[in-house]
């Protein structure tokens, strides 16, 4: 029996931790599996090699669980420094985050317009907005709401099916 058994009386005292966790510190692992612990003293005492891996798992999920933790740290601090930077970089990288999905957006609405076959006006008209705001849609400045969204997509197959020649003929 080990020491750690005999002082707790648990003749398996790794039982209940994951088997990755074992032996290994926080910083081991890749930064989404850190708790938030390790995140504020990594902005405390880190170096840039630890604070990169941070921006980088902040980039690939602007809205994740790193992002949150960091949002929280900074939260009960001043910023400067560091926490200036990052917190720059979580508010650019949620910017361009938002950015993608509306241009994602815009290139649905189009697919969805152009598989109707009616014209913007029309199709404007028959989703009960102005052409002017489904311009708006279409240059990815703003998305529709999902309501809207799921009313194209409704409008869109309505007008495919008609335009579509029945199979063999």
């Amino acid at each position: 029996m080990t020491l750690a058994a005999r002082e707790t009386g648990n003749p398996r005292p790794d039982r209940g931790r994951a088997p990755a966790a074992r032996g290994r510190r926080p910083e081991d692992r890749p930064v989404e599996f850190w708790p938030t612990s390790a995140i504020r003293s990594a902005l405390q005492n880190g170096d840039i090699t630890v604070w990169q891996r941070i921006v980088v798992a902040i980039k690939r999920d602007p809205y994740g669980r790193t992002a949150r933790q960091v949002e929280e740290v900074l939260s009960h601090r001043e910023s400067v420094g560091v926490s200036k930077a990052l917190d720059e970089v979580l508010v650019r990288s949620r910017e361009h985050l938002e950015a993608t999905e509306r241009a994602e957006a815009a290139r649905h609405i189009r697919v969805l317009l152009d598989r109707s076959g009616l014209s913007e006006q029309e199709f404007a008209s028959r989703i009960g907005v102005p052409t002017e705001d489904l311009e708006v849609y279409l240059n990815g400045k703003i998305s529709p709401p999902a309501s809207l969204m799921i009313r194209m997509r409704r409008l869109s197959d309505r007008f495919a099916k008609n335009r579509t020649p029945p199979p063999g003929g």
